[in-house]
């Protein structure tokens, strides 16, 4: 095997002689990354600009070059209200209702999954039976694909689904789990801390298993209560870990898609519509298809995205400062 790969690796040996003598020493690097720069600029980059292209352009046509330039109308036409405190006066208010869905899921979603990961983890760090079996149950959701996740609890959730067959047979009524406005928001928020939970118990665990044992020790023999251990030792060395939980969690929140579309299809009425679901219906979901409306709706997702990054950056780096401080 050995001789075959060598054979193998020689066919090229002439090829970055050539590179080598041309680009220098010091930059054929380039020569070996240049196949993923290509792939990466692509199937990124490329979208990108075509993005922008779509968001500045209008009508129906799918070749940027059948598309006249409207500039930022298809923007006017998303923050177009004559009263920006009633949706309904709105231009498009499917939007602005799709971004109260969202903004009211990431709050209820995050400030949860973010709760029940750091309860999760700090039960896993303890010394429990079956400590490595309740790790490996807690994380499996997060290696299933969202569509069988809500596939899965589709099948629980529906009107003669599992969940409904267990009320029924001990004397209560069926319920609309999924046709009813506020059990749907609510089992929408339930199933997405099911799915990724996992993820970030896990990076809280490991950040948990990172504070040395001694700190603790010194807690114990100071008789320092549970509460003050927590809130005085752990919280605050955990924060690093817990700042990353919760921008990645926001990030998620905010691009959530998959579950909901096959778990409710955005239903009942539009109470379980979230911003991705709105790029999708208008771009490509109904008759006529509003590409730039998409686009630009899919801009100013990726805006609010950046500035969740860009926070995590900071908060990041203003940790490691803080830690070379202490």
């Amino acid at each position: 095997m050995g001789f075959i790969a060598s054979c193998f690796f020689n066919l090229f040996e002439p090829f970055f002689r050539i590179g080598q003598r041309w680009l220098g020493l010091s930059r054929i690097a380039w020569l070996f990354v240049a196949p993923n720069l290509i792939i990466f600029g692509l199937f990124t980059f490329l979208p990108i600009v075509i993005n922008f292209h779509y968001a500045m352009t209008s009508g129906v046509q799918i070749m940027p070059a059948a598309r006249p330039f409207v500039g930022a109308e298809n923007f006017s036409m998303l923050f177009e209200c004559s009263n920006h405190f009633d949706i309904s006066t709105c231009n498009q208010d499917l939007f602005w209702k799709a971004i109260a869905n969202t903004s009211k899921f990431t709050v209820l979603q995050v400030v949860l999954m973010v709760f029940f990961s750091l309860l999760t983890a700090l039960v896993l760090n303890r010394k429990i039976i079956g400590r490595s079996f309740w790790r490996g149950v807690f994380f499996y959701p997060v290696l299933l694909s969202p569509v069988v996740v809500a596939l899965l609890w589709k099948w629980i959730l529906q009107k003669h689904g599992l969940l409904n067959a267990g009320l029924m047979a001990g004397g209560y009524d069926a319920q609309e789990w999924l046709t009813d406005a506020n059990w749907s928001f609510f089992w929408v928020i339930f199933v997405s801390i099911w799915a990724h939970m996992g993820f970030y118990t896990l990076i809280l665990l490991a950040g948990l298993q990172a504070i040395p044992r001694d700190v603790y020790d010194a807690a114990e023999m100071d008789a320092a209560s549970p509460w003050r251990t927590l809130s005085r030792i752990t919280i605050p060395l955990l924060m690093p870990n817990l700042i990353v939980v919760v921008v990645l969690a926001l990030i998620r929140a905010i691009q959530i898609f998959d579950e909901v579309f096959v778990l409710t299809g955005g239903g009942p009425g539009s109470a379980t519509t979230f911003i991705v679901q709105y790029i999708y219906q208008v771009g490509f979901a109904e008759q006529i298809h509003l590409y730039g409306l998409a686009a630009a709706a899919s801009l100013v997702l990726a805006a609010g995205i950046l500035v969740l990054t860009l926070l995590q950056l900071k908060l990041s780096r203003a940790g490691e400062a803080g830690k070379k401080k202490r």
